[in-house]
């Protein structure tokens, strides 16, 4: 990344930064780059899936709380997550935008959604930290590896394919598919074919904190911890950005790929928590020790139907495959939020690669300080976080854009188009966020705890149409028009490919990228805009009654 800079002293990137590499950090993603068909998209999407902390969950669940309550918590969970991931996966793949600019103009302003961001990255580095320990407990198992060496092992070996973004991804996670699949599915059909009856008596088993009864408390206490995975849907839609135009002709591809790698990814999901608790009981009958683990959840199994020379490799394929998969995807989310915050705060933008290394920099250390072993508490806090900012979005989306018609349709994300803080996003995922952790922390009484999800839920649902009725959603927009005449999207709805050159940057970007800059009559890309620290590219405030047509800007195509 080579930067230079102009007569006004900001900083930009310069015309020799390298998109490929970048992977259009903080910006839209053009057509001409989304080469990708929809099911190759999906398929790359769902591959961060394949991670096992699912199992660990659904096996701490289950073991305390008993089957029942376990499956019905890991339901009520999986039911929020979809639902609240849909209208965001839509939009992130009808817009080709992430998740942290579609929060932006989702009710949370341009500096606003700092908050937000600051969630989601810590929600990389902590499950990059847990999947990256399980990792290290399958070559310890396996090949004898000292769980510190391991730590560093799983670490540095994702570095080289997240610095090359979905270029390298989208064929790791195609090719290693079918690996995965085998691996994982195989061993626990054996086990239900070969001793049917286990499930029967896993069915009916209490738990070390039940007595066989089924209990509102533990189901939401069980909902809690699968809770915390709702942040995963934005790791999720740093793939789907990638979706090509949505057609007449790929329409029905388009809707479900979106579906399945959007929301969707919440149901393997939870099959594969209802499948740890089920791999933990048969495996605590065996060895009664240490059943949380995934790989000696699969070395028990496979240790049935085949001798521990075949059965040892088998289990830490299957462990370095899987933990590779996802971890490779919440580094590279890891190293988008990350950028994307440090850019805004400090208008300088040093590239999405040092952001690569400062996210596992900070996983590793956590790793180091054996974070796995209190992971259920870790998970059931971040969730109250994490369920206040992906529901706030997906209410303000639903409600504020859709039924309320306060908040715009099309998502801005563009600095000078939007107010630094918007009170409806920012004051919805304070209170909710705040709330629920008070009621965790028992500040309602024991007897309310468990429910903290449910306070977070339903306040997060309730504040955005709240808020934006009392301020009339005026603190959406600073501008309805960027300056340029030619429409970002096109009648269909699809996003203009007109490619424009910016005049500081000197690259060509298309179209709804670009604002006009009132300085210099010319056009401006949007990251040259978020590092003009003097602010003389800035548009000027404007309200949407004010705003008027201006004569079109050159472009070329």
């Amino acid at each position: 990344m080579t930067t230079r800079r102009t007569a006004n002293g900001a900083e930009h990137a310069g015309a020799k930064s390298d998109e490929t590499l970048e992977d259009y950090t903080l910006r839209f993603a053009p057509r001409r780059y989304r080469r990708w068909s929809p099911p190759v998209v999906a398929t790359t999407a769902l591959g961060g899936i394949a991670y096992l902390a699912d199992f660990s969950i659904g096996a701490g669940i289950g073991l305390a709380h008993g089957t029942i309550n376990a499956l019905l918590g890991i339901a009520v969970a999986a039911l929020i997550i979809f639902t609240t991931g849909l209208p965001i996966a839509y939009y992130c793949a009808r817009y080709n935008i992430d998740l942290d600019l579609v929060t932006r103009g989702s009710g949370f302003g341009y500096y606003g959604s700092v908050l937000t961001a600051i969630v989601f990255g810590s929600f990389t580095f902590i499950f990059f930290a847990t999947e990256g320990a399980i990792m290290a407990q399958g070559l310890w198992l396996g090949l004898g590896v000292p769980l510190w060496l391991g730590y560093l092992i799983t670490t540095l070996v994702v570095i080289p394919l997240v610095i090359y973004g979905m270029s390298a991804l989208s064929k790791l996670q195609v090719w290693t598919t079918p690996v995965w699949l085998l691996l994982m599915v195989a061993p626990v059909g054996y086990l239900v074919v070969s001793d049917p009856g286990s499930v029967g008596e896993w069915l009916t088993f209490s738990g070390n904190e039940g007595a066989g009864e089924v209990s509102a408390a533990a189901v939401f206490l069980g909902a809690g911890v699968a809770l915390s995975l709702m942040a995963q849907i934005g790791e999720q839609v740093d793939y789907l950005r990638f979706m090509p135009t949505r057609t007449p002709e790929n329409s029905r591809g388009w809707w479900l790929s979106v579906i399945a790698a959007g929301p969707g990814w919440v149901i393997p999901g939870a099959l594969k928590q209802a499948t740890g608790a089920f791999l933990a009981f048969f495996v605590l009958g065996l060895a009664g020790t240490e059943v949380t683990e995934p790989v000696r959840q699969f070395l028990g199994v496979y240790e049935l139907f085949a001798p521990a020379w075949l059965a040892v490799p088998l289990a830490v394929v299957l462990v370095v495959v899987s933990q590779l998969k996802i971890n490779v995807t919440n580094a590279y989310s890891g190293s988008l939020t990350w950028t994307n915050t440090a850019t805004r705060l400090t208008k300088r933008y040093p590239g999405r690669t040092v952001f690569v290394l400062g996210n596992l920099a900070v996983a590793l250390v956590l790793m180091e300080a054996n974070m796995f072993a209190f992971l259920d508490s870790v998970l059931s806090f971040y969730s109250n976080t994490a369920m206040a900012w992906v529901v706030t979005v997906a209410s303000d989306i639903v409600l504020n854009k859709h039924v309320l018609r306060l908040s715009p349709r099309v998502p801005e994300y563009r600095r000078g188009m939007l107010h630094p803080v918007n009170p409806v996003g920012v004051v919805s995922f304070l209170v909710s966020s705040g709330l629920s952790i008070a009621v965790y922390f028992g500040a309602f009484g024991p007897g309310v705890a468990p429910y903290s999800p449910i306070v977070a839920v339903l306040v997060a649902a309730l504040a955005p149409p709240i808020v934006a009725l009392i301020t009339r959603g005026r603190f959406y927009l600073r501008r309805s028009d960027d300056g340029i005449a030619e429409p970002r999207f096109d009648s269909a709805g699809a996003p203009v490919d007109t490619l424009y050159r910016c005049h500081v940057c000197e690259q060509d970007f298309e179209r709804p990228d670009m604002l006009a800059c009132p300085n210099h009559d010319d056009v401006v890309c949007s990251l040259c805009v978020t590092t003009d620290r003097s602010g003389s590219h800035l548009l000027p405030e404007q309200s949407a009654e004010a705003a008027g047509p201006r004569e079109p800007l050159p472009a070329r195509r």
